[in-house]
């Protein structure tokens, strides 16, 4: 089974008048599912590089009555690339979006950058390559790699969740 967005996020337990960051958004099925989550009160940037992508998630939000979603376009792999200021967020969600970074500590650190201290980031990616489905083999970051890396810029790994058959699921907070 792919990875369920929903489940992922009541895994994550956001909570009412949170402030989040999807980074890489694409579908938008993060950002919808957060900004249900944390309720009016609370907040979801959707930040992709594609402007399309921002359109489309802007218009399905508000679709759904969801008016707490704000999309910004931004370079993931440029420190200051999100467009938030320093932080701006409670929490951080990076989905499908960890094995296409080229450079991941630039992109950790826009990460730690935006988060308030003790924020929450979940980070769920592709645990394989299943021939024609998800990243090339190549490309996949393994999920010990991915723990030592968030480590390496001073996040502390805080749980695991389960994200489907096809993905791992790791919670990690600012330290």
């Amino acid at each position: 089974m792919f990875s369920n967005p929903d489940n992922n996020i009541d895994q994550f337990s956001l909570g009412d008048g949170m402030y989040v960051a999807d980074f890489g958004a694409g579908s938008g099925a993060y950002t919808l599912s957060a900004a249900r989550a944390v309720g009016g009160d609370g907040k979801v940037y959707a930040i992709d590089v594609r402007q399309e992508t921002l359109s489309r998630i802007k218009k399905e939000a508000a679709e759904k009555h969801l008016d707490n979603v704000e999309v910004l376009r931004g370079d993931l792999e440029r420190a200051g690339g999100s467009g938030l200021r320093d932080g701006a967020v409670d929490a951080v969600i990076a989905s499908n979006i960890f094995f296409q970074i080229q450079n991941k500590k630039v992109f950790l650190g826009e990460v730690r950058r935006v988060l308030r201290p003790k924020g929450r980031v979940l980070l769920i990616d592709w645990s394989a390559s299943f021939g024609g489905t998800g990243p090339v083999p190549d490309a996949v970051v393994r999920e010990e790699t991915a723990k030592e890396l968030f480590q390496a810029e001073g996040f502390a790994y805080e749980k695991s969740i389960d994200a489907g058959s096809y993905h791992y699921g790791l919670v990690f907070k600012k330290g």
